[in-house]
């Protein structure tokens, strides 16, 4: 099976890089879940847009559900190490085999519509996951599906389904070259997730994103809720604890088992979810809310690697995520950093060195295995130094850049890696394999 699942893989990634490669739109998707007998109309489910902050909803929403005893389904992109971490049922990965199954079906269909003159062109690699996805969620009948949206919200794959609860997350600039170049525009791509007769939770937003949102929900007679205000507190390894309070219960001292004091604005967002999910019936409780967010657990997002030094892993791919890691850093990491660093090209790297650079003693960069990786030569020509005053060192693989950060941060100090998930993803791999570093030449 193992070569049927090699197979499977092989023929999503001829289909190009999922960014690259993407194209916008239902049209495909739709037919294509058409022959596959709809089974995105077959679960209910909650969809989850925004920039940043979409899959630690997600998983907090799972969490939450799965303390109910519900069969949970969970879609996210991207994955960090293998695909099957996409598609989740009661929080473990689709198993290759069944992957390759599905995998198998799907690909079938989406030849049999090209060969009929229905396609011009297979259904996209992102399409035909979540098509994967919903096929796996709709045959082990799961009692809710949590879907990140992949990109936008408008004609992203994900959007084809009919959800109980639309939640939109901090919106800020990314993806401009799909999505639109002003707030608004980002907004409006994102807000189309909400549908007539579903509930719609939605973050604390920038005036300029807040106004499509509120559009939107207007033409459709939806009535959001808004995240309100809330009680921080925190113990000192940057697990939050914060006190909440909604229309129908109130939440005191709700412990958070993600890092970082974003996720207080996420788990609002999960708490309304959870909410809306009580009132359409699906037996979630005020304690399966508060046992769901505090189990709550995803990989790569202040993920922190215990060792000499440790290494912190976190996600953070745009400006706002950068502001957010930079924010933790300054209140909990008070001892030599290092930051290991890799972008793509189409961001903005300019504005993620600004929040962090000055904050770390060192920084290393490096390339991300990906065809939209940025240049480490380049970024080294025009990015600041490290707050130590040093000019960035360049490696060439990702295998270097550790080897390199292992060298220059001392037993006490830490070794953050942001700026791609893919990057996160194959430090992540690295690490759990155990396999040493090679040493650094002339060190």
């Amino acid at each position: 099976m193992t070569r049927a699942f090699d197979e499977a893989m092989a023929y999503l990634s001829s289909l190009g890089n999922e960014v690259v490669a993407m194209k916008l739109g239902l049209e495909s998707v739709a037919r294509l879940l058409s022959r596959l007998g709809d089974p995105q109309l077959r679960f209910p489910s909650v969809i989850v847009a925004g920039t940043n902050g979409k899959g630690s909803a997600a998983c907090m929403i799972d969490s939450i559900a799965r303390r109910a005893r519900l069969t949970t389904g969970l879609f996210t992109s991207p994955h960090l190490v293998s695909i099957e971490e996409r598609i989740r049922i009661g929080g473990l990965t689709i198993r290759r085999e069944r992957f390759a199954i599905l995998s198998g079906r799907v690909r079938d269909a989406a030849e049999e519509l090209v060969d009929e003159g229905l396609l011009m062109a297979p259904p996209t690699f992102f399409e035909q996951v979540t098509a994967i996805a919903f096929l796996e969620f709709a045959e082990r009948r799961v009692d809710l599906a949590v879907l990140e949206v992949g990109m936008g919200g408008r004609l992203d794959a994900t959007n084809v389904v009919d959800p109980l609860v639309a939640v939109v997350t901090p919106i800020s600039f990314d993806h401009e070259r799909y999505l639109g170049s002003t707030l608004a525009e980002i907004a409006g791509e994102k807000a189309a997730v909400i549908k007539r007769g579903a509930a719609a939770v939605v973050a604390h937003q920038p005036v300029e994103a807040l106004e499509p949102i509120i559009e939107r929900c207007l033409a459709l007679d939806v009535l959001p809720e808004f995240a309100g205000e809330y009680e921080i507190h925190h113990n000192e390894n940057g697990r939050f604890t914060f006190s909440y309070e909604t229309e129908s219960d109130r939440y005191d001292r709700v412990e958070l088992g993600l890092r970082g004091r974003h996720q207080v604005e996420n788990a609002v967002l999960a708490i309304h979810a959870a909410e809306a999910l009580r009132r359409a019936g699906l037996g979630i409780t005020r304690g399966t809310v508060l046992d769901g967010l505090k189990a709550a657990d995803w990989p790569g997002r202040l993920e922190l690697v215990l060792g000499a030094p440790p290494v912190l892993l976190d996600g953070a791919h745009n400006e706002a995520g950068a502001l957010a890691l930079r924010a933790y850093l300054d209140e909990f990491c008070h001892y030599p950093i290092t930051l290991v660093f890799g972008a793509m090209d189409d961001k903005h790297v300019d504005r993620m060195a600004e929040a962090l650079f000055p904050a770390v003693r060192a920084v290393v960069l490096t390339r991300v295995g990906s065809p939209r990786s940025a240049d480490p030569v380049a970024l080294a020509a025009t990015l600041p130094a490290a707050g130590g005053g040093g000019a960035p060192i360049v490696a060439s693989s990702v295998e270097e850049a550790l080897a390199w950060a292992f060298h220059v941060t001392p037993r006490d100090g830490v070794i953050c890696v942001a700026g791609s998930l893919y990057l996160v993803g194959e430090v992540r791999a690295r690490l759990a394999s155990r396999v040493p570093f090679s040493p650094v030449e002339g060190a």
